[in-house]
């Protein structure tokens, strides 16, 4: 491991580190209303965890259906773990969803409160560590909707079926009792996270804090999931395993048809085309205009790039573009995002970065680059490629621009000065080349 590699490994370290810090969420500086909305909420979560900790004795059988739950809810978070990330950032502004109630919700049926808040956390924890990185207190605000919403859940189904939680009631009246606990869970999630929206954006339409009523039937599939996952860990465990299966390919199938369809997805490179990017990009800056957060714009051109194409011809130019877009996929961190706006043109996105670490992550993009040598293939067979650079163009809000058209236009002109200053260099618009 390089020196720059584990200096910039420190770098992100400290700002993890430091992102779990009270004292500097950004939190603090939301308007009023919403600072109490979201303390309000977390207060009650702790008040309704620290009163029914000790409701019922926990016994062996529950640790091992917790570490089930948990093992199936890790497993399938991984398997869909870059299409959850795409999604996830695509939706904000709008309730997001997802499938992860097919084990809350089993957690909530049939495990002792406790545990059931247990495997909540280590869910969303796990979602934040491989998913995306959003500010920490965004996390737990959405892990206590989810305990506020199971305790809901547990009240309904203890009052239409009494003597039977933790576990799965049998019968019509039991089957009454799941199905009102499942509204209950539902209803108080979803209200809880709108209200949320509904507070930070007040300018945006209220159908966004509704969400998509495709996104709810999604959510209705997944309680179903959770009852069908509850029902098996009581009487069939080890079936639990071929649930997890089909719901993995299954997952996994529609999702990605989904983003294909949407056309969302460069062919040559597979990454993000340049609609889907500035979708993202329009999002992200909304969210760094409202959270005061910093956030970096890189534009890259790779210099001379039609020679490669005429020298070599056209396929071996398709395999560079994708031997270039695996080299920035490594270089960038998992909440960044890169797309391919035609041709050899790539952005890149860095939300929560500065000034300066953007210039830091553009001049190890540029090395990458230039260092990157591609056996491509010729009509006179394989060749090694070792002559690609680019010319890379940096901007930050505020610093580059007050909207995102402004922030586009200066990486843009940034890009174009590093071609008119030589190539192979970064340049921000208003500064000297960095060699």
């Amino acid at each position: 491991m390089s020196i720059r590699h584990r200096l910039t490994q420190r770098r992100l370290r400290r700002r993890d580190d430091a992102a779990w810090r009270p004292a500097r969420w950004t939190l603090w500086t939301l308007p009023k209303s919403v600072l109490g909305y979201v303390l309000i909420v977390d207060v009650l979560t702790v008040a309704v965890v620290a009163t029914t900790f000790d409701l019922m004795a926990v016994g062996s059988d529950d640790w091992i259906r917790l570490l089930v739950l948990a093992a199936g809810s890790a497993i399938h978070l991984e398997a869909a773990r870059d299409i959850e990330r795409l999604r996830k950032v695509g939706s904000d502004g709008i309730p997001y969803v997802n499938l992860k109630g097919m084990w809350t919700f089993a957690a909530v049926l049939i495990l002792p409160p406790p545990l059931a808040v247990l495997l909540i956390v280590t869910t969303y924890v796990h979602s934040w560590l491989r998913v995306r990185r959003v500010p920490p207190y965004r996390s737990i605000f959405t892990a206590s909707t989810l305990v506020l919403a199971g305790a809901a859940g547990v009240v309904v189904l203890a009052a239409i079926r009494p003597g039977v939680y933790p576990g799965y009631p049998a019968g019509p009246l039991g089957l009454v009792a799941i199905v009102g606990a499942g509204l209950a869970y539902w209803f108080v999630n979803y209200a809880l996270v709108a209200g949320a929206i509904v507070l930070s954006s007040p300018e945006s339409p209220g159908r966004n804090a509704l969400g998509r009523l495709s996104d709810q039937l999604i959510v209705a599939g997944s309680l179903g999931l959770g009852v069908a996952t509850a029902a098996l860990l009581l009487s069939q465990p080890w079936a639990v395993a071929v649930l997890l299966l089909t719901i993995l390919g299954l997952h996994r199938a529609l999702l990605v048809d989904q983003f294909q369809t949407e056309s969302r997805t460069d062919p040559k490179t597979g990454l993000v085309n340049g609609a889907f990017w500035h979708e993202i990009a329009r999002r992200e800056f909304a969210a760094a205009e409202r959270t005061g957060s910093p956030l970096g714009v890189l534009y890259l051109d790779l210099d001379h790039f039609k020679s490669v194409n005429d020298t070599y011809g056209h396929l071996a130019g398709d395999q560079a573009l994708q031997a270039i877009a695996d080299e920035l996929r490594h270089e960038i961190r998992g909440d960044d995002l890169v797309g391919r706006l035609g041709g050899e043109e790539f952005a890149v996105l860095l939300p929560q970065t500065s000034a300066a670490d953007t210039v830091l992550a553009a001049e190890r993009i540029r090395r990458r680059v230039a260092a990157l040598a591609v056996t491509v293939t010729t009509a006179d067979g394989p060749v090694l490629c070792d002559t690609i650079t680019c010319s890379i163009g940096v901007a930050t809000y505020p610093e580059s621009g007050s909207t995102l058209d402004q922030l586009q236009m200066s990486a843009d002109l940034a890009m174009y000065k590093a071609k008119d200053a030589g190539r192979n260099r970064v340049m921000t618009a208003s500064s000297d080349p960095t060699l």
